[in-house]
């Protein structure tokens, strides 16, 4: 949302060339001043720009990294930069002539401003607003006990059946131990919505939404259980600020719209109506459908018959079988007989003698259970929190990233560590059945055998054989997933950076990964029996944007596999920096680990995490900090 900021410039009196243009996309406040006296030394015939980003209100610098890029007017040449921890980037010994510059981060609405570059350092605070759509991560301080928690996934499996009766008796037993729990209120409005009984769903969702006000899908389902009550005035107040948490889910601005036309406010019924359209088609849904009743009927009530007509008929086209069909034809022709009777009587037609004679609310579909499971959602399932507005320097990111993957292969020709695995086989419903704790001596060694292709060979010392893991399989490869932006292996997938986002306050580029179909498969396989079976993969990879290192990397399986009782695999992997004082230099390496995969009708979680690492080769005297096991061969 843009909107008009006031500027204010300082300009020291020696610097009355300084000037500044201000495009502001948001951000209430930019200042500009000389600060010569800073002491920042500079080339000469050059200048330095001094960045300082603040959140919301001057003196409160911005909490998480910022992205900033300056871009030569001249040339069009463009630099990208993050903010250190105190909110802060200098770019120097630039050129000195007219630049623009955009400020980012992830729940802010982004900057953008045009300014000079002098002599000296020129100093350039923002201020960011908040971005009223981010969505906001809510955690509830109460925590439910393991019976709790343990009825409630209970009462999940059975909604998701549709015994109503059975998730009724888990989630009372539940409630009773947990009362203050917003997902359990939230689960007992969704039970009592598919009951149809309103008056109870709104009295738990009202909680739900006490409990944690910014969760878009209670304050969704909330609006919509108002609106079956009819109170409008609540079911706005509800829908408004789920709109808020979350500007891109169709349905919500369906529902306000439909609260719009029934509280006869036709101008904002008929906008809500178009933004669901729109968003829905971005969403790749069939949602248009739905919203173009609400649109068709905003538009007859605004005298715009033919256009309403027009919106029908695409509801038509959309939904040829849908249940409602036979009405709505039936307002088109009666809408197409008071026009025709109106131009025979010389007369406009009116739009009072047509009351809304469709109910939207019956062609939106079933509300959906949407619940964390045994397992986190499948990596396309998450749509990420990206800042708006920014654009992704996708063949920068993808090129720098496989430089730092270089750098890791050239580096390091083995290195080992501890590792303690912890291991739990679950029941259907996630929860554990038994768990077990494995600490292994861990060695990994780097090879490029042949052009194109790195490989990774992994070697647990104590435990070499499939007898030595729990439930006798073995996981490995987790410092091989990076391989797949390696610059000789990334053409094996398809790579797609979706914009910047944020992972623990620091700024990251978002890139999605999927495996070729017309490419060789060499990142992941299963090995059973003497056989190997490739498995496909696609994820996304968290990317640093001050020095493109990967910090995280999140893969599901493409398909599942019947064939050997694969149903599907979720790993996550956590790199981070390690020092080793003896050589000076620092890798990233896999810190922790997480596997979630459902293989041969078994459920099972591992975590595997990595320390006292030491490196081989290159610096074989490096000292762990705690008596040193004989690592494996």
């Amino acid at each position: 949302m843009t909107r008009a900021q006031s500027i204010a410039i300082a300009v020291s009196s020696r610097l009355l060339a300084l000037f500044i243009l201000p495009l502001l996309l948001s951000g209430s406040a930019v200042a500009q001043q000389d600060s010569s006296s800073s002491g920042f030394n500079t080339s000469p015939h050059t200048g330095a720009l001094d960045f300082t980003v603040f959140a919301e209100r001057s003196g409160v610098r911005l909490d998480r990294q910022a992205l900033i890029k300056v871009v030569r007017s001249a040339d069009q040449i463009a630099i990208w930069q993050t903010t250190e921890n105190t909110s802060r980037s200098v770019f120097s010994n630039l050129p000195l002539g007219s630049y623009e510059a955009e400020v980012s981060a992830v729940g802010y609405l982004g900057a953008r401003l045009e300014l000079q570059v002098i002599l000296g350092t020129t100093n350039v605070q923002i201020v960011l607003d908040r971005d009223p759509n981010a969505v906001h991560l809510d955690v509830s301080d109460k925590l439910i006990s393991s019976n709790a928690r343990k009825e409630a996934r209970r009462a999940v499996d059975s909604l998701k059946s549709g015994d109503l009766r059975a998730a009724q008796k888990h989630l009372d037993a539940a409630y009773k131990l947990a009362p203050s729990s917003p997902d359990l209120n939230f689960l007992l409005g969704y039970l009592y919505f598919q009951k149809k009984n309103y008056a109870q769903a709104g009295t738990y969702l009202v909680t739900a939404a006490e409990l944690r006000p910014h969760n878009a899908q209670t304050l969704n389902l909330l609006g919509r259980t108002d609106l079956a009550r009819n109170d409008y005035a609540a079911a706005r107040s509800a829908l408004e600020q789920a709109v808020l948490e979350d500007a891109d889910n169709w349905l919500t601005h369906n529902l306000l719209a439909d609260t719009y036309l029934r509280q006869k406010n036709y101008e904002q019924a008929r906008d809500e109506a178009q933004l669901a359209i729109t968003k829905g088609q971005k969403a790749g849904e069939q949602a248009g459908s739905a919203a173009q009743l609400v649109l068709g009927q905003a538009l007859v009530a605004l005298g715009q018959d033919e256009e309403g007509i027009e919106a029908f008929n695409v509801f038509l086209k959309q939904s040829p079988q849908h249940p409602m069909a036979d009405q709505v034809h039936g307002l088109i022709l009666e809408l197409k007989a008071r026009t025709s009777q109106s131009a025979s009587n010389g007369s406009a037609a009116s739009s009072e003698t047509i009351m809304a004679p469709v109910d939207p609310l019956r062609a939106i579909p079933d509300s959906a259970l949407s619940t964390q499971t045994w397992r986190p959602p499948n990596i396309d399932d998450v749509k990420p929190v990206l800042a708006p507005g920014v654009s992704c320097p996708a063949e920068t990111v993808i090129d720098e990233s496989g430089k730092r993957v270089q750098e890791f292969v050239h580096d390091i020709e083995r290195f080992a560590a501890i590792e303690d695995l912890f291991h739990q086989a679950l029941d259907s419903f996630g929860f554990p059945i038994r768990a077990e704790k494995r600490k292994y001596d861990y060695v990994a060694t780097v090879s490029q055998n042949a052009p194109g292709l790195v490989s990774i060979d992994e070697y647990r010392s104590d435990k070499v054989t499939l007898a030595g893991y729990p439930d006798q399989i073995a996981s490995t490869g987790f410092a091989t997933l990076a391989l797949i932006l390696h610059p000789d292996m990334r053409g094996d997938f398809e790579l797609q950076c979706e914009g910047l986002g944020d992972w623990r306050g620091h700024a990251t580029w978002l890139v999605h990964f999927r495996q070729r179909s017309d490419r060789p498969n060499h990142m992941h396989s299963y090995g059973i029996g003497g056989q190997v079976f490739p498995v496909a993969l696609k994820g996304r990879a968290w990317i640093t944007a001050d020095n493109f290192q990967i910090v995280r990397m999140e893969a599901d399986m493409v398909k599942s596999m019947p064939e050997i009782h694969l149903l599907s695999e979720h790993q996550v992997v956590e790199y981070g920096p390690v020092p080793f004082p003896k050589k000076d230099i620092t890798l990233w390496l896999p810190k922790d680990v997480e596997i979630y995969f459902d293989f041969r009708k078994h459920r099972y979680y591992r975590r595997h995490s990595f320390d006292h690492f030491m490196l081989f080769s290159v610096d074989a005297d490096e000292k762990r900090n705690e008596p040193v096991r004989k690592p494996a061969p």
